[in-house]
């Protein structure tokens, strides 16, 4: 259930003592970023300031995340399970999530290939205003949109004709350049691969 100001009363909180278990995923890579507990207060201050905020255990009172760090979580949406007593809350973080200052409290885990896709595109996106010399990606950037639409027209050439000959080695290296540049372009027109995900999901509406 898509959880607002008009359905949050619908949960289950007398079964869970008033507290549910909140999971955050990031909202762009689908990376799973920590776990904590919100109680209604939590939750409606949650929906009303668009920051993801918990109740702590520990402190016995509301904790909203990065109130101390800086790195705070925009709300994007939350959602309830099925049977109403646990959340799913989709946020943009705003740095590290994690107390370690990593990413995500699971860092020591593996992430699944489509995380690593929304990884890669904010490390392409960091290095625009690189020094050119510091990387193929930065190089890329100084030499302007024409070039990098040229290299993606020339890596989907080189992708269709190891597909044409059935050399699947080949086909896995040419898709994986061309799902770089393509990356990369879509950064230079200050768009990102979310912009075509969600063409492709209002077409699976119809």
């Amino acid at each position: 259930m898509k959880i607002n100001q008009d359905t949050q009363s619908q949960l289950a909180w007398q079964k869970m003592d008033n507290l549910l278990p909140a999971i955050v995923q990031d909202a762009v890579t689908g990376k799973v970023l920590m776990q904590g507990y919100m109680n209604p207060e939590a939750l409606e201050v949650t929906l009303t300031s668009g920051k993801v905020t918990f109740f702590s255990r520990s402190k016995q009172r509301l904790w909203q995340k990065g109130e101390t760090s800086g790195n705070t979580l925009d709300l994007v949406s939350v959602s309830s399970d099925c049977d109403d007593d646990s959340l799913l809350v989709l946020a943009n973080p705003n740095g590290p999530t994690c107390h370690t200052g990593a990413e995500s409290c699971w860092f020591d885990g593996d992430v699944a290939d489509y995380t690593f896709v929304g990884d890669l595109e904010r490390v392409l996106a960091a290095r625009k205003s690189a020094d050119p010399e510091s990387s193929y990606t930065a190089s890329l950037y100084s030499k302007g949109i024409k070039r990098i639409a040229q290299k993606v027209g020339e890596e989907g050439v080189e992708t269709a004709l190891a597909a044409t000959v059935m050399d699947k080695e080949e086909l896995r290296n040419e898709a994986a350049d061309l799902l770089y540049h393509l990356t990369v372009l879509l950064q230079a027109c200050d768009m990102s691969v979310s912009d075509a995900v969600n063409v492709l999901r209002e077409r699976h509406k119809g």
